[in-house]
């Protein structure tokens, strides 16, 4: 039985533990919280693997996951395998491939799909580094993945940092499909229409060219909050990967609007006020004698 140590048990991570479980996988899982956690300690973690050992990392990026794999380097031994299953920035991988190489320790890096219902339905895993050890950890990618052949909800992208980049572009393009149906979205729910917006979401999953598993899920959000969304705040966040997008089309000369303009609309979200838009104000005002409205 393949055995493996799991680290980050949020949304994402606790989900995997237990599809893995589900198709016959033995998993210990570390979480700072010890009301999800198997073990105390990521040294007790490595201690209950079997050697070779193969642990997958699903902290956010960043520090969170420079700090675990700067621990797991204490307590792995050469021949050891990390998969690094978050969503870090494919120059991160490459520097982290590079550092565990010198130590003997194999590195993956793992984009992963699916979301919250990826415990059900599988997840799409695009996956970078060496042929040989995507071989040794091809189980662990069978469980994960969708049922089917073993071509489906996975790829071997490429070398080391591949598997995060095509991922880190794979969110780039949701934000510009996500914006999309907003945009449209709205101009429906302002129209001199009546309309049932999660009915229409319906009609148009069937059969129409926008169908798409992101509208299945507005369908869901039009059934459970109503079509003026009215249990929901109009902020959004961004995890890293749209503006990593946009930067790489800046630095490949790739023209990207819809993208960039996406990403903007996210920050625009997260202001009570904008400063911009009362600029324009102020502007008009001087120049046209156009009023002004108060705070």
């Amino acid at each position: 039985m393949t055995h493996i140590g799991l680290i980050g048990l949020g949304k994402m991570g606790g989900n995997m533990r237990q599809r893995l479980r589900n198709k016959g996988v033995e998993v210990t899982g570390y979480a700072r919280s010890r009301d999800v956690s198997d073990v105390d300690s990521i040294a007790d973690l490595v201690a209950a693997l079997p050697t070779p050992r193969t642990v997958w990392v699903m902290v956010p990026h960043g520090q969170p996951t420079d700090d675990v794999i700067n621990e797991l380097v204490k307590h792995l031994d050469k021949g050891d395998l990390i998969i690094e299953g978050g969503n870090s920035r494919f120059s991160e991988d490459i520097r982290h491939a590079s550092e565990l190489a010198s130590h003997g320790i194999a590195y993956l890096d793992c984009g992963v799909s699916g979301g919250v219902w990826g415990l059900e339905n599988g997840y799409g895993l695009m996956v970078g580094g060496d042929k040989a050890n995507v071989d040794r950890a091809m189980p662990i990618f069978d469980a994960l993945r969708p049922e089917g052949n073993r071509e489906e909800g996975f790829v071997h992208v490429g070398d080391v940092g591949a598997g995060h980049y095509a991922k880190m572009v794979h969110n780039g393009i949701e934000y510009g499909m996500m914006q999309s149906y907003a945009e449209g979205f709205e101009i429906l729910a302002k129209s001199r229409y009546q309309l049932d917006l999660a009915k229409v979401s319906d009609l148009w999953m069937q059969g129409s060219v926008v169908r798409s598993w992101l509208l299945e899920l507005a369908a869901r959000a039009f059934r459970a909050e109503g079509s003026e969304l009215k249990g929901i705040k109009g902020w959004v966040a961004d995890s890293g990967e749209g503006r990593w997008t946009v930067q790489e089309a800046i630095d490949l000369d790739v023209p990207a609007p819809l993208i960039t303009l996406s990403l903007l609309t996210r920050f625009r979200s997260r202001q009570d006020d904008s400063y911009s838009a009362k600029v324009l104000a102020a502007l008009r005002n001087q120049f046209g004698g156009h009023s002004v409205k108060s705070e």
